[in-house]
């Protein structure tokens, strides 16, 4: 049961890492993109497909505001949970594989070909890791009406709230 506590919080935690990702930033004078001659173009969206996909902890977490009903709450958790289930055994590959492809390039002498050939293995493992968190979001993306989709592309597009400013307590004496 701990391992299954852990393997959720480790997903939710990658999954609020994706929304932070493509959460737009809201610009600050003096920043760097501000300094851009005006001729130069933007700098590409770190996420390519941050506008059009969502996160799974993003719409589960705005399930009340967007009005999922509990047969697509159900659908959702359920995919998000066998798609955790392939990400921890895809994870575990992933080590074994890095570890193997660290002790073929830390010879003095390295074989290109044995080494290019877990580089593959490597990259497979990516790849099929890629595949799952886009098949997941496909899948979520489906169950949401068209409704649904525009309410979270607009959530999406709403700044964060402010922390409210609490003046720090003095130290006690």
């Amino acid at each position: 049961m701990k391992h299954r506590i852990a393997y959720i919080f480790t997903l939710l935690l990658l999954l609020a890492t994706v929304v932070m990702a493509q959460q737009p930033q809201p610009r600050q004078p003096g920043r760097p993109e501000d300094m851009r001659p005006p001729n130069m173009p933007n700098p590409p969206n770190p996420d390519p497909l941050g506008d059009v996909m969502f996160p799974p902890d993003f719409i589960l977490g705005h399930a009340r505001q967007l009005g999922l009903t509990d047969e697509q709450k159900s659908y959702m958790r359920g995919e998000v949970q066998k798609t955790m289930n392939s990400f921890t055994e895809l994870q575990w590959k992933l080590q074994d594989e890095t570890e193997q492809l660290h002790e073929t390039l830390k010879t003095t002498s390295v074989n290109e070909e044995q080494a290019l050939a877990q580089l593959n293995k490597v990259l497979d493992i990516e790849r099929e890791i890629k595949r799952l968190h886009i098949g997941l979001g496909v899948r979520l993306k489906n169950r949401l009406t068209p409704e649904q989709q525009l309410q979270l592309q607009q959530m999406r597009m709403q700044p964060m709230p402010a922390m409210p400013n609490v003046a720090p307590r003095p130290p006690q004496q």
